[in-house]
């Protein structure tokens, strides 16, 4: 078994091999569901998902993945109340969009998506320790906020220092709270918020990072080896998280993988700055095929630019993996030579590409090894010395390291129907003749079938346009 390396922001490389028969537990933030996702959104969902698909597919163990979805949040009282509609009305709608949304990505589901407003209990518990404990208290507007005093280590994961986070920061009056840095785990009920809980404190509902800290401990029980998210959540999202965990005397994760953001000319992409393309828009646009290749070139940890650049290498790298399966496939079905040397040469590609994903989800020399098995099957099909049993083989493990970033349907070419069969022949019959504009037409025609003919010196090839 190969052990797996991922980045800790702390810690530096930090590798995992679970032992037999138990699971890596992994909690990442979803979604707060006021709107639908965009592309930005939907980075952290993919990473999350390569991650389960590359330790299960390549590393031979298994993941429990967790991405909660957010169902209580400021933002959605805000967004519902602009829309005047009911707020639970909204996040249930928004996340029905999110899971469709996701789904067209075809990268799976995570084994579980626990919802916010299911976590009452859990968050009303955990909140009760940390006050128990001394780690939280409650004011007389019913709400409860967290001492960061009462926790030494705060910032050792974002890096900030607290006396430097104090300098410059003030206490609204009325606010009940003891410092600016301490954070709220239950907030009383307010008049434009249409929803709301019992709890010991009064009517009202949780905060944001107790959410998610509840969630995580629920759904892994306790077992979170590792926690991701993007890197705009490290502070104060991932920090209050973690130290209230913590404090509440929890097990929580030591492991902390953050990916980096998408920029649209230059910027984050982000609902607030409004410099969007929603996730549904974009693989309607250029495909899922390309957008998820458009993740992989570059490391999950890098910022990327969200452009026309880097989407057409995206799509020209799709086409360049599609093509090498194709011709493969077509090198399969007919008779060919007896050389085989073309299988062990694709099992070090493939070889490479699984110890690629192992390191830190290195995507990028991952798609190279993908690139090298896919010049190996190409060479090999035009010398037409291969035996076309090892060409399928070699095809075959493209198409398995292919499916660990979601792009096994690649090799899902459809096949020519019969009328673009027969425009091509008549193609072909007004080439030798010369008649070249009848055979312009005919390609024409042809294309409007959704296929395309390519003269090779086997003759020509009806095959999927490329998307």
């Amino acid at each position: 078994m190969t052990e797996l390396k991922l980045h800790d922001r702390v810690r530096g490389l930090v590798a995992f091999e679970p032992p037999e028969g138990e699971s890596l537990g992994v909690y990442s933030c979803g979604p707060t569901v006021y709107g639908r996702i965009h592309v930005g959104n939907a980075r952290p969902f993919w990473i999350a998902m390569v991650l389960k698909r590359t330790c299960e597919k390549l590393l031979g163990f298994d993941v429990r993945l967790v991405v909660n979805i957010t169902d209580i949040n400021d933002k959605i009282y805000r967004a519902a109340n602009e829309l005047g509609v009911p707020s639970k009305l909204l996040a249930d709608q928004m996340a029905a969009a999110y899971r469709a949304d996701t789904d067209e990505l075809g990268l799976g589901r995570p084994d579980t998506e626990p919802l916010a407003s299911d976590a009452l209990e859990g968050i009303k518990g955990l909140i009760t320790s940390l006050i128990d404990r001394g780690a939280a208290y409650a004011t007389e507007d019913g709400d409860v906020y967290f001492s960061v005093e009462a926790f030494p280590e705060y910032g050792e994961l974002s890096g900030q220092r607290p006396d430097e986070l104090i300098a410059g920061s003030r206490v609204e009056p009325g606010e009940g709270k003891r410092s600016p840095l301490d954070f709220a785990l239950w907030k009383g009920h307010k008049p434009d918020e249409d929803s709301y809980w019992d709890s010991p404190w009064g009517r009202g509902r949780p905060g944001w990072h107790i959410e998610c800290s509840a969630m995580a401990l629920e759904e892994l029980h306790g077992e979170i080896d590792v926690h991701g998210g993007g890197l705009d959540l490290i502070f104060p999202h991932h920090e209050n998280e973690r130290a209230q965990s913590l404090a509440a005397g929890e097990q929580f994760s030591p492991t902390w993988m953050h990916n980096g953001m998408l920029r649209l000319s230059g910027e984050k992409m982000s609902k607030s700055e409004g410099n969007i393309e929603g996730l549904a828009e974009a693989v309607a646009r250029v495909g899922r095929e390309t957008l998820l290749v458009f993740f992989a070139q570059a490391h999950y940890a890098s910022p990327v630019d969200y452009n026309e650049a880097t989407l057409s290498q995206a799509r020209a790298t799709a086409a360049g993996l599609r093509e090498a399966l194709r011709n493969a496939r077509r090198y399969a079905a007919g008779d060919g030579g007896s050389d085989t040397a073309v299988v062990p040469r694709a099992q070090e590609a493939f070889e490479q590409f699984r110890l690629r994903m192992a390191d830190d989800l290195e995507t990028p020399r991952a798609l190279a090894a993908l690139h090298g098995l896919a010049r190996v099957i190409n060479l090999e099909v035009a010398a037409g010395t291969a035996d076309p049993g090892a060409v399928s083989d070699a095809a075959d493990l493209l198409r398995d390291a292919l499916d660990v970033l979601g792009l096994a349907s690649l090799d899902d070419a459809p096949e020519a129907s019969a009328e673009a069969l027969a425009l091509a022949e008549e193609r072909a019959a007004a080439r030798a003749r010369g008649d070249y504009a009848r055979a312009d037409e005919l390609r024409d025609r042809v294309a409007q079938l959704g296929f395309s003919v390519r003269d090779t010196p086997q003759g020509p090839q009806v095959v999927p346009l490329d998307e």
